[in-house]
């Protein structure tokens, strides 16, 4: 299996209102210093909704290059707009990424028959692994065992999903529907270990951005069978890993990050800074941790 264990949804920093390329190599390359298994640029926690066309290209293009074929790259490359996800998930492949993440449509509500229609369709134009993305609580639809499952019989390219709806029953019935060689990534920091106890291969995470070295160890630990060792980094990191949603992710990750000193503290409208509470909560948390 290619996407396994712990990648992290790199956040895209910022500075002056670009992209900060220098900062995004130099938290790539601590990533994979710290054992990181795989990184997906132009996610939802890179902020990819307020990317332009070349931006996002750029940032693809960046972080391809900067694993240089280390880890995986599974690049975002989704949209509601069909003919667009063609076109991203098109340059994704010529530039090297490993896989495309594609996000289920949103806005647009699809059927369960639009998104088997609309991931067939971007199948039917680009060969290469995807990986989709089912986080209803960002899209407003949430894409049905049965679907992945019918989608994962018919179309070659698709991999696996990853799974955000935190919801242990759904992900369940999708592991037995789609069956062992069907890959079920945790798009939750709260729930990775549940999901690898039910047949799951790892996570797209967020607070790996900051304990890459902890997140992957508790992949790690747990693919080895050292069960209390993965509870151990799963209680672990759990004070952590709430601190990064006490406002809209990715704000509070990129504001650990610039207190860490690894980026600058810039993020786009209508994100806005971290709230002086929440700030101070943050604070808090990253001392406890012993990260500045």
């Amino acid at each position: 299996m290619q996407f396994t264990g712990a990648f992290t949804a790199l956040v895209t920093p910022f500075r002056n209102g670009v992209v900060d390329e220098e900062r995004y190599r130099q938290l790539i390359e601590w990533q994979i210093e710290q054992g990181i298994n795989g990184v997906v640029p132009c996610g939802t926690t890179g902020e990819s909704a307020t990317l332009s066309h070349e931006e996002h290209r750029e940032v693809i293009r960046i972080c391809v290059d900067q694993a240089k074929k280390r880890v995986p790259v599974l690049a975002g490359a989704g949209s509601n707009n069909t003919k667009e996800a063609i076109e991203l998930t098109r340059f994704a492949k010529e530039a090297g990424a490993d896989g495309a993440l594609l996000i289920t449509p949103y806005y647009n509500k699809p059927t369960q028959e639009g998104l088997y229609q609309h991931f067939k369709a971007i199948a039917a134009e680009v060969d290469m692994p995807f990986v989709l993305y089912n986080v209803p609580g960002r899209t407003g639809t949430n894409m049905l065992p049965c679907t992945l499952a019918r989608l994962f019989k018919d179309v070659p390219q698709i991999k696996g999903v990853k799974e955000a709806t935190g919801n242990l029953c759904q992900i369940s019935d999708i592991i037995e529907q789609c069956g062992p060689d069907f890959q079920v990534i945790s798009g939750d920091d709260f729930t990775v270990l549940p999901l690898l106890s039910l047949g799951g291969c790892g996570v797209i995470s967020v607070v790996s951005n900051i304990l890459p070295a902890q997140m992957a160890g508790m992949c790690s630990a747990f693919a080895k069978g050292d069960i209390t060792k993965a509870r151990e980094l799963h209680f672990g990191m759990q004070a952590l890993c709430r601190t990064m949603f006490v406002e809209t992710n990715p704000i509070p990750v990129k504001t650990a990050l610039s207190l860490m000193g690894k980026i600058a503290p810039e993020m786009r409208l209508p994100l806005v800074p971290l709230q002086p509470a929440s700030l101070e909560t943050l604070r808090t948390c990253l001392t406890a941790y012993k990260l500045i």
